[in-house]
């Protein structure tokens, strides 16, 4: 069986402007990087600015697990079975954070052969947006750090500096560390702190902003501080939005690629979800509706954190309506919530499958409840048998959704038409009904709580001391009416990662509260989860290396 990256590097690539044809955009309204990167230009986003909205499509899964679920390589299987079906379509993804690439998790172009390409340049540097969006964060860092040196003339206090610098990579030791030390020419000495990228503000604010415009207000509203008198300080009072942008100015525009089968892929932007908002641009979003008929969009990590933030906070800040909602499970995943290990997965276990299918449950429900059409897909794996396989869709159906199997990871778009036929009946038959699960004047406590008890299914919810004095000062400061995006473990629907399946009744403890006035939410962050992660004891990046011949191996 050949491995992801070899099927990637063996693919026939059209140039990139064959590949934007197929939306009808003209290769002068393209900014080229080589022959199978592209940007879109400001002009083409104006032009298409009055063209009607096509359909969106939100892909989501179970939480994740060992036994893997497969949703991006749904979401691109999903994009080219639509255009096999004749359909205008486009796939709506986020860029990889090279923090995974070398970690445990690795890439995230999609797998076999519903993958896009060029995998590795995706999966590396790509166009530069997150390397543009490391280095405005830390420019914001050293004018903060530098004006406190020059006098501070804004009266700040180094004990309540908020804004953290950051890397695109897992390195715990930055975590925390100390800053200023040597000669009194270097700085004050202080504690500081690194995050990864994707965590970074300037990540939201990129994905959320509506054109340059935006994003500089946006990013002038960024509380970097507090002073002696408990009054934030923000990036515009520091003088650093110009520079700040100046680094942006080519990482807001969305890049353009294309599948294995040549299908066009918007990828843009790349906040985690398990400590950020975890969805790909508005930008993107917006002028992939404006382009095609049908938009096929994902969401990071399992419908608890993805796909909640993409419906309580993108869709909102977006004015956006997802039309109909794919979850993603195997059922090799749903036997593993069942009890069973990872290396006893392939036989057919009944039993552990019902045990395990309450986590599909859940995320039915939770999207049910936001009023969209749900269908179930399955990933098919060659081990599971017809009476799991058929257990599974009956089990879907008595619960109002619709169920497809997919088998794009081995036949690409064809292995997606049974789920793409689904999605189309859906799409023709059955009204969305999207709304929020909470209205923004509930105070922050309440949004929160009632996320923890509706989408997690948490019977209550404790905050240590600092997250409930920090709530307080927020909505003092005129916060709380933003949306709040939970900071929580990918792997449970609790704030314990061993807590597989579908727990209930536990209690969420919420250890730090802050508010990104920028992006435009509070950030409540739940249970041990990390905004800087740490490399596993085995890396991906010991796999990783490049042939004499300039050819990169190992990346997955």
């Amino acid at each position: 069986m050949k491995t992801d990256i070899e099927i990637a590097q063996e693919a026939s690539m059209i140039h990139i402007k064959d590949v934007a044809a197929k939306l009808d955009i003209r290769e002068d309204e393209l900014d080229f990087y080589g022959k199978y990167k592209a940007k879109f230009t400001d002009e083409l986003i104006d032009r298409v600015a009055d063209n009607k909205d096509g359909k969106l499509i939100l892909v989501t899964a179970i939480n994740p697990t060992p036994a893997g679920e497969g949703k991006t390589t749904i979401t691109v299987g999903l994009g080219q079975a639509l255009c096999k079906a004749g359909k205008k379509a486009v796939i709506a993804l986020r860029e990889p954070s090279l923090g995974p690439c070398f970690g445990i998790k690795g890439g995230a172009a999609g797998g076999g052969y519903s993958q896009v390409v060029p995998m590795e340049d995706l999966n590396l540097h790509f166009t530069g947006d997150f390397h543009g969006i490391t280095y405005a964060n830390n420019l914001l860092a050293a004018m903060l750090d530098n004006h406190i040196q020059q006098g501070n003339e804004l009266n700040i206090d180094p004990n309540q500096i908020v804004w953290k610098r950051c890397l695109d990579m897992n390195d715990r030791v930055l975590r925390n560390v100390v800053v200023g030390l040597g000669r009194k020419v270097d700085g004050v000495v202080r504690e500081d702190h690194f995050i990864i990228t994707v965590a970074s503000e300037i990540m939201a604010i990129l994905c959320l902003a509506k054109d340059m415009k935006d994003l500089k207000e946006r990013l002038g509203r960024i509380i970097v501080a507090y002073t002696y008198d408990g009054e934030p300080v923000t990036a515009k009072q520091l003088k650093a939005v110009g520079s700040m942008a100046a680094l942006l100015k080519d990482a807001i525009k969305p890049n353009l690629i294309q599948t294995l089968e040549h299908t066009p892929a918007i990828v843009h932007g790349g906040p985690f979800a398990n400590i950020a908002h975890g969805c790909n641009s508005v930008r993107a979003t917006k002028t992939a509706l404006k382009l095609a008929d049908y938009v096929v969009t994902e969401a990071g990590f399992g419908a608890d954190l993805g796909a909640e933030k993409f419906l309580d906070i993108k869709c909102r800040v977006a004015g956006l309506n997802p039309e109909a909602v794919v979850i993603v499970a195997t059922a090799r995943a749903l036997k593993y919530n069942g009890g069973v290990p990872k290396t006893e997965l392939s036989g057919e276990n009944l039993e552990a499958l019902k045990k395990g299918i309450v986590n599909l449950e859940k995320h039915i429900e939770n999207i049910q409840k936001f009023g969209i059409p749900v269908i179930v897909t399955l990933n098919r794996f060659i081990t599971d048998t017809d009476a799991e396989l058929s257990y599974i869709e009956n089990f879907c159906k008595e619960r109002g959704c619709e169920f497809a199997l997919a088998n794009v990871w081995e036949k690409g778009g064809e292995g997606g038409m049974e789920l793409a036929t689904k999605v189309i009946e859906t799409l023709e038959n059955k009204e969305s009904n999207y709304k929020p699960i909470y209205d923004l004047d509930l105070s922050i406590k309440e949004k929160i709580e009632t996320i923890a008890k509706e989408i997690y299914g948490a019977g209550s919810v404790t905050y240590d001391p600092a997250a409930a004095n920090a709530i307080a000062r927020i909505e003092s400061l005129g916060y709380g009416n933003l949306p709040v995006c939970m900071a929580k473990n990918q792997y449970s629907l609790s704030d314990d990662a061993t807590k597989l399946g579908r727990p209930e009744g536990f209690n969420i403890n919420i250890r730090e509260v802050y508010v990104n006035a920028g992006a435009g939410f509070v950030v409540a962050i739940t249970g041990t989860v990390m905004t800087m992660p740490g490399l596993p004891k085995q890396p991906a990046a010991f796999n990783i290396d490049v042939t004499d011949e300039g050819k990169i191996t190992g990346l997955f």
